[in-house]
């Protein structure tokens, strides 16, 4: 009977959950594949622990053991650092094995190249697991793709900033105990700075984009905001609104400007990610034939992810060609580019009128507006007063009467 052998990089949380998924799920991988899958090798970084892992497999030290083996079909990747995990994916492309990852932060720098390694080899990539977890995000916009001409994607990609934002709206906590309590559960590491500062949803952004737009922008131009500026009061007056804070990566075609932001901005209940709660990731696709669509599911954790990776050892296993889904969006329909068009903003710390651009909606507390304007007149409004604080209201926003525009 001839056999898939798959070498696991990493025996952490997501490599541990891939290896028990292959072997409780080995008779569906064999009726999907017509072979059966074998876990011929694993690269661990301590020898010393102990690990229920079968003595038939390689278990090592040394990644150059994994690239000797006699026959090394996939090779799975669940590793946090970007280096050597780059330079190990490579060596398994040009060995002619097909990868796959759930590292975000290294598909993110280096996974372009890896893509375009693996075309030349005749050999697929997969990533499903590097955004947001168990949502089969990537294999929908390959699909999307191949006729959809894709206008928007917007996500709550990290589910460690979704439930601190959760538990501070709910339980009433402030920013600090709802991080103690992600940090009790589990959601958020003991340096939570990736999660609560945006780097990781930043990273899946990138990979998002290059998937939906066949680009990504500038890394330097991307508008990247936590969470950690958001206070109770902040979350109470929102709710008293009718809305709710989200953390969300967005990003979108504006004529020719590809535009993309992670910030926390306002949702009220009529946006698909409003409901989105606690540790769950949620992606809303906009296309021009379907429409929008939404996904939601667990972001993380061992059974979520392996998910992702089973589903990317099925996808591999076919070869699919790796230029499939990264068809050219530029066609996208024109629209005003990002900062020339009126929005809705909650605006905290004003106290004055100092300018006579910015339109004041409701005045709702001392200090606390919504206004309406264009970006860049909030941004020269926040550089003449010290202090103040704004975030974008996505959706209409009914106010209870219109104030004049400010003198």
């Amino acid at each position: 009977m001839s056999v898939i052998k798959v070498a696991i990089l990493g025996f952490g949380t997501v490599g541990e959950g891939f290896y028990r998924t292959i072997q409780s799920h080995a008779e569906e991988l064999k009726a999907v594949l017509g072979k059966k899958v074998e876990v011929a090798a694993i690269l661990i970084k301590n020898k010393q622990k102990e690990r229920d892992i079968s003595s038939d497999v390689l278990v090592t030290t040394e990644f150059e053991d994994i690239l000797n083996l006699p026959q090394l079909d996939v090779v799975v990747e669940a590793i946090v650092d970007k280096d050597p995990t780059y330079i190990y994916l490579r060596k398994a492309i040009e060995r002619g094995s097909h990868i796959i990852t759930a590292n975000k932060e290294m598909f993110a720098h280096y996974g372009q190249e890896l893509l375009e390694l693996a075309k030349t080899h005749h050999v697929s990539v997969g990533y499903e697991a590097t955004v947001a977890g168990g949502i089969p995000v990537i294999q929908t916009l390959r699909q999307l793709l191949n006729v959809n001409r894709v206008q928007q994607v917007q996500g709550i990609l990290n589910g460690t900033s979704n439930f601190i934002l959760t538990e501070m709206r709910e339980k009433k906590l402030s920013f600090t105990e709802a991080l103690r309590a992600a940090q009790e559960n589990g959601y958020a590491e003991a340096d939570p700075t990736n999660d609560v500062e945006g780097f990781d949803a930043f990273y899946k952004a990138m990979i998002l984009s290059r998937l939906a737009f066949s680009e990504e922008p500038n890394w330097d131009a991307v508008e990247r905001t936590g969470i950690t500026s958001i206070t109770s009061e902040l979350i109470e007056t929102a709710g008293r609104l009718g809305l709710r804070f989200k953390h969300i990566a967005s990003i979108k075609k504006f004529g020719k400007q590809l535009k993309v932001s992670v910030e926390p901005v306002l949702v009220g209940n009529e946006h698909p990610l409003y409901h989105v709660e606690g540790v769950q990731n949620a992606v809303n696709i906009s296309s021009d034939i379907v429409g929008q669509i939404t996904l939601q599911g667990p972001g993380a954790g061992m059974f979520p992810t392996a998910s992702a990776v089973i589903e990317d050892l099925v996808y591999v296993c076919q070869n699919r060609p790796d230029s499939e889904g990264f068809q050219s969006t530029s066609d996208t329909i024109a629209s005003p580019e990002e900062g020339q068009h009126e929005e809705n903003w909650l605006i905290t710390g004003f106290k004055h009128a100092t300018n006579d651009v910015i339109k004041m909606i409701d005045h709702i507390e001392d200090g606390t507006w919504i206004a309406k304007a264009k970006k860049e007149e909030m941004k020269e409004l926040s550089r003449q007063n010290l202090g103040v604080v704004y975030f974008p209201i996505i959706g209409e926003y009914e106010g209870r009467h219109i104030l004049t525009r400010l003198a």
